[in-house]
């Protein structure tokens, strides 16, 4: 595992943390850590000649399946942060890809590994991956890419919290789909600003299973789990249209370290 992709081309950009990237805490959310490492994403994609255009051109788009996010902290305003992204690796229908969010000494921030899959433009499936989309990250071809942890499966209870949002106009991507980041500020807005306010996220996992389209009314729901001895704790989210599944979630927590 530790040697997959060694070949595979590393891109890296630096980026400055904003005050719009922020909440109160002055600390970057969870949708501005998915936004910056994408647009690292984009920008190797572009760099290689595969833009949006040109991937477009091949009658698909590229979209996540699954995350899995190790947090150690969440960069903080005006904070100049180094962003590194490699396609790893990837098989006939999945691609397997890695980013990492480091500080000014080096240190890793956040080490995201991801999972993702071309769908046509027009049937809205998932296809075959195209070799030209592929080859020039110089991923390592391989029968089966790293399986990522599955989020715990939601279960409905009297004490779940759930709150309802319209897919609006501006949530929909050039992919023509709801930016994946959008899911984490409904995923998190279901959460008191007590409990958010009081925790730190160390680890997220993350399962897409149907998308979520234009004019859809998404139901955001999350159980709070017991509080551990060590005061880490653990929220499992889920992202639903009507009876549908769209998304599930699960979010380990500790308290926080600032004040």
């Amino acid at each position: 595992m530790a040697t997959l992709g060694a070949q595979a081309s590393v891109y890296t950009e630096q980026h400055r943390i904003t005050y719009y990237e922020c909440d109160r805490t002055g600390r970057a959310t969870l949708s501005t850590l998915i936004n910056i490492v994408i647009l690292a994403s984009q920008d190797q994609s572009n760099a290689l000649g595969l833009t949006t255009e040109f991937v477009q051109g091949h009658g698909v788009g590229w979209v996540v399946t699954q995350y899995s996010m190790a947090i150690t902290r969440m960069p903080h305003l005006d904070e100049t942060v180094t962003l590194a992204v490699r396609g790893s690796a990837y098989n006939p229908y999945f691609a397997f890809r890695e980013f990492w969010v480091r500080d000014a000494d080096g240190e890793t921030l956040a080490y995201i590994t991801s999972i993702w899959v071309t769908m046509s433009q027009t049937t809205r499936r998932i296809v075959k991956l195209d070799e030209d989309l592929v080859t020039p990250y110089h991923s390592e071809m391989v029968k089966r890419i790293p399986r990522l942890p599955r989020p715990i499966s939601f279960e409905a209870t009297d004490a779940t919290i759930s709150k309802p949002y319209q897919v609006r106009f501006f949530d929909i991507d050039p992919n023509r789909h709801v930016n994946n980041a959008h899911y984490f500020d409904w995923l998190l807005d279901t959460l008191p600003a007590d409990f958010l306010l009081q925790h730190d996220l160390i680890h997220v996992d993350v399962r897409y299973e149907n998308e979520v389209q234009y004019g859809h009314t998404v139901t955001a729901e999350v159980n709070v789990l017991p509080t551990n001895d060590d005061g880490t704790v653990t929220t499992s989210h889920r992202i639903r249209v009507a009876d549908e599944k769209c998304c599930e979630v699960t979010i380990q927590w500790q308290p926080t370290t600032v004040a």
